[in-house]
């Protein structure tokens, strides 16, 4: 055992949210999939307890073995990976698949051999974060034209966007948010940044408008995105209002202390209760008490965040940090407003929290990449206690 704990490398606040937030969300998920196992397992519920035991005990192993990797060579991976990422996205948008009722669900595609299911846009866009910050680290010291960035920094997240966005609007949405903070962050000039913004704007709504003028092209997509925001601004209580009415009647129930786990009875009646809705069983379940616990998490590991980009010897592992750690925590928020009916509706999950393999994975890796930039620093602070500094100035910067 302690072998194993002295493998462990940089930040242990940080390990100790991520194992905290894993430990936490198996009773959630055992609970919240009773909903998935009447209509398609039999009632086994076990099952999915079991799934999502392999998808956190993968999604560790993944967070380990980045870890392990000096964060320098997640330059070289990133620009390798950015073309790999696009051709995903490519064959995933191009299967065209569409389910019963018409609506576009090419978001996955099928990994051979083992037959499992991989979201492709959730690898795209850690991958782009990363390839962001390398860029921004790249241009730190230098005074770059716009158009001298456009194609180095620009296209690549202008084409991940694209291939993203027909299929799914909200992380569309988030991960251009993400890059405009990045960069914002990184010192690229704002007037550039008006512009990109300027120009992310137009290229929406000109696709909103030829989506309309070809619906067959992408069946029920902008449609679905409208009436999200249009039941969100209208209070009145409609059919489509039928996820986020169920999601507050368990929330009103849950009261302070909420009524015991497994105890919830909306779970069964709140489509994706196990997932982009599980933040509302929590409460139910485990009252404001349980959700205060949660945002308190998140709170926490975005402090830690902060402080681990602070702490990095380099331009290049201050961004990186940044990059890929606050996504999390912003789609962590979006899920509880989401839920809280204080955003429309996303589809987001509630990250480490949620069961859904490639959420769990994806995050893994991007804790996994925090935590290799926290290692490196840590590795220094031992080098310069080795080389004989003053142990108590050492502590002194670290706490």
């Amino acid at each position: 055992m302690n072998n194993i704990f002295s493998q462990i490398k940089g930040d242990r606040a940080i390990w100790a949210i991520v194992t905290l937030l894993a430990i936490f969300s198996f009773l959630p998920v055992y609970s919240a999939a009773s909903n998935l196992a009447n209509y398609g397992d039999g009632g086994n519920t076990f099952s999915f307890f079991v799934k999502h035991f392999m998808h956190l005990s993968l999604g560790f192993a993944i967070m380990f073995a980045v870890h392990k990797i000096p964060y320098k060579y997640f330059k070289g991976l990133s620009m390798i990976l950015i073309p790999v990422v696009l051709v995903l996205l490519l064959i995933t948008i191009l299967q065209g698949s569409t389910n019963s009722a018409g609506t576009n669900t090419s978001r996955w595609i099928n990994i051979p051999v083992v037959n499992m299911s991989f979201q492709t846009s959730t690898l795209a866009a850690v991958v782009l974060m990363v390839y962001v910050a390398r860029y921004l680290s790249k241009i730190r010291e230098k005074t770059m034209a716009f158009k001298d960035t456009i194609l180095p920094l620009w296209l690549p997240v202008f084409f991940v966007l694209v291939l993203i966005l027909p299929a799914n609007f909200s992380t569309t949405a988030i991960l251009f948010t993400m890059v405009m903070m990045l960069t914002f962050i990184g010192g690229y000039p704002i007037k550039y940044l008006l512009v990109i913004i300027g120009t992310g704007v137009l290229s929406l709504v000109l696709f909103v408008l030829v989506a309309k003028a070809f619906p067959e092209a992408m069946p029920n997509r902008v449609d679905t995105w409208m009436s999200r925001v249009e039941n969100f601004s209208d209070k009145a209580d409609t059919e489509e209002d039928y996820q986020i009415q169920r999601s507050k009647t368990a929330i009103a129930s849950g009261g302070i202390f909420g009524l015991g786990p497994g105890k919830s009875p909306t779970k069964y009646l709140l489509p994706q209760s196990s997932s982009d809705f599980i933040f509302a069983i929590i409460i139910e379940e485990y009252g404001l008490v349980g959700g205060l616990f949660l945002l308190v998490l998140y709170s926490w590991l975005l402090f830690r965040i902060v402080i681990v980009s602070q702490k990095s010897d380099t331009i290049f592992g201050k961004l990186l940090v940044l990059g890929v750690g606050l996504p999390i925590v912003f789609q962590a928020l979006i899920n509880m407003a989401v839920a809280v009916e204080l955003f429309p509706v996303t589809g987001q999950t509630l990250p480490l929290i949620s069961s859904g393999g490639t959420s769990i994975w994806m995050t893994c890796l991007a804790i996994g990449i925090i935590l290799s930039v926290s290692a490196k620093r840590q590795e220094i602070k031992e080098n310069e206690i080795f080389e004989g500094d003053n142990p108590l100035d050492i502590l002194s910067e670290t706490i």
